[in-house]
């Protein structure tokens, strides 16, 4: 009591000040731990609320509660409260990174894409190299289709960060938006051991281009199979629906055999959370008969790596033949650099050099004269090896090797090897 007596006493009135504010902030601390798990594991929002106002009553400079709040507040379809919080941490701390963050996200998911990228720019001012923020302003600028900057942003994350598995799920969207034209030249040539003496060959050119609606190409294929030739026209399209959803639709005629009379695909395509996609449709093919395949598809991004499953179910009268593909994709840069392998059983309607085979080949050779629904019982599997690179940014080249062995006949088997050099050009 000596000592104490002997101690100015402002010194006395700061250690209490300061033994009470320890106090406050552990109070505060047990408070937030407390409205974290109201809202994360009993999804009790308002009790959140409650629990964080609390908390903020005891230490309102606390600026994590404040930012938590907003976000409860966001997550309770309270955009306004949730506003009127990340304002108040702003004004604390001009371009807090995780204000901005939550405050342009909250914009963003309210379709105000102008506030939101001006929050995510005010932020990456005082952040410039936070993944976060940069990942939310190449998903605005997509959103507000201003594609070549977005590519730009996506570009400069994967570059200092290639394992980002969110940047890379959005990456390849981006990068097909990011120039309004492009055309494309591809070359198959395919080889049979044992099922035809002549080789196949398959001639392609397109051209697409970016509408308000989504992406639009028109494509000429050229083929010589069965020492006879063939073209078939054919149009692509990807309309997109919302931030979520986008379709493929798609369609072909050729009038001379080697191709399908007709053909037709839809797809409805779902963005999923965890950088998840998914697709379902159908493939319809005409030889002498309606050929109707359904698809169904999940893919997955994480880190360097696309994985991607597929499968096509063929209904016939007392049976369901079924196919199955895996692709996979290692990337060594951006949307247009990676090394791909994919392995399958049965024949892909997506696949132009498939499509007479899918149609039916008989003994001799001549195309559509063998039953859909047998050359689908046939087994086949297949493997496949590529590699796409891009050079001066808009040029895309790429190289596949195949390999398929197939039953063309009740067990004989054949295989088929498949050589492709494509090139594509944006601008």
């Amino acid at each position: 009591m000596r000592v104490l007596s002997t101690l100015p006493v402002y010194i006395l009135i700061s250690l209490l000040l300061l033994f009470c504010s320890t106090l406050r902030a552990q109070d505060s601390d047990e408070l937030f731990r407390e409205a974290r798990t109201a809202a994360f594991e009993k999804k009790n929002y308002p009790l959140a609320i409650q629990l964080s106002k609390e908390a903020l009553s005891k230490s309102p400079d606390y600026k994590d509660i404040r930012i938590f709040l907003g976000r409860v507040y966001t997550w309770s379809d309270k955009p306004d409260s949730a506003r009127a919080e990340f304002k108040t941490v702003l004004k604390q701390e001009q371009g807090h990174e995780d204000a901005s963050l939550a405050y342009a996200s909250l914009e963003f998911w309210n379709d105000q894409y102008n506030q939101a990228l001006q929050l995510t720019n005010d932020g990456l001012q005082f952040h410039p190299e936070s993944k976060d923020l940069l990942l939310l302003k190449a998903k605005i600028l997509n959103n507000l289709n201003r594609y070549k900057e977005a590519d730009k942003v996506v570009t400069l994350i994967l570059r200092t960060d290639p394992k980002n598995t969110a940047a890379r799920a959005i990456s390849q969207r981006i990068r097909e938006n990011s120039s309004k034209n492009k055309f494309g030249l591809s070359y198959d040539f395919v080889h049979f051991d044992e099922q035809f003496s002549d080789p196949w060959q398959l001639v392609s050119f397109d051209y697409g281009r970016q509408t308000r609606l989504g992406s639009v190409s028109a494509r000429i294929n050229y083929a010589n199979r069965f020492k006879s030739e063939g073209l078939q026209f054919e149009v692509d399209a990807y309309p997109k629906l919302s931030p979520m959803f986008y379709t493929y639709v798609s369609g072909g005629y050729s009038a001379d055999g080697i191709f399908p009379n007709y053909r037709a695909g839809f797809s409805l395509y779902a963005n999923l959370p965890a950088s998840f996609e998914a697709d379902a449709g159908f493939r319809l093919l005409r030889f002498d008969d309606n050929t109707w395949i359904y698809t169904l598809a999940l893919g997955k991004y994480y880190k360097n790596y696309w994985f991607n499953f597929r499968a096509y179910l063929t209904p016939a009268e007392s049976s369901l033949s079924h196919s199955y593909s895996l692709n996979v994709r290692y990337y060594l840069g951006g949307a247009d650099d990676y090394i791909r392998f994919a392995a399958g059983t049965g024949l892909s309607p997506d696949v132009s050099t498939n499509t007479v085979l899918i149609g039916g080949v008989g003994e001799n050779g001549e195309p559509g004269s063998m039953l859909v629904t047998d050359v689908n019982r046939l087994k086949s599997n297949n493997l496949t090896l590529g590699f796409t690179h891009s050079f001066k940014a808009l040029n895309v080249l790429s190289l596949n090797l195949s390999w398929v062995n197939q039953e063309y006949q009740k067990n004989i088997f054949g295989n088929q090897t498949t050589a492709a050099l494509s090139y594509q050009r944006r601008f």
